[in-house]
């Protein structure tokens, strides 16, 4: 289960970017990130209460937890039915979004990069909820700490996507 405030980021089934954005493409797919960040905290954060749940009813009832005739059997089974749907649910929109080239870093701050390219190498562009647009970007390695205001040109024009070599 991804715990309220881990990392989500993935990379498509091909172990790199599903594709390339440039900033104005980015920008232009915020509106959708700004609806659907908000309903993946929330499934996160009901999948940490089902999760505490469990954890107390495991505690109380221990061994016999899973005992069919114990009076927590049907509370125990629609929680563990939930956290399947919930965590199905987050695993694929996240999974969705690595195939377009986009990572959601940590859902609590909102923070999502976008592969592209800025003066010839392959970065993310990085975009809070907080923030009008994106603005910034930074190395694959550099994490949010290292992240550079785009350059003057590329703010709201296209970065150079024609790729990498």
């Amino acid at each position: 289960m991804p715990a309220r405030g881990t990392p989500l980021a993935r990379r498509d089934a091909s172990g790199g970017p599903g594709r390339l954005w440039t900033a104005a493409e980015a920008n232009g797919r915020l509106p959708a990130l700004r609806e659907l960040l908000p309903r993946l905290r929330g499934w996160a954060s009901r999948l940490g209460e089902v999760h505490a749940e469990l954890a107390r009813l495991g505690q109380f009832w221990g061994e016999e937890l899973g005992a069919r005739d114990q009076p927590d059997h049907l509370l125990k089974e629609r929680l563990d039915a939930e956290w399947k749907n919930l965590t199905r649910r987050l695993e694929e929109s996240v999974e969705a979004l690595a195939a377009e080239g986009i990572e959601v870093k940590h859902l609590d701050s909102g923070l999502v990069d976008f592969y592209a390219i800025v003066a010839g190498e392959l970065v993310y562009l990085c975009w809070r909820t907080d923030e009008p647009e994106v603005a910034f970007y930074h190395t694959l390695d550099g994490g949010f700490a290292g992240r550079r205001p785009l350059p003057t040109g590329q703010r709201s024009v296209a970065t150079d996507a024609a790729g990498p070599g």
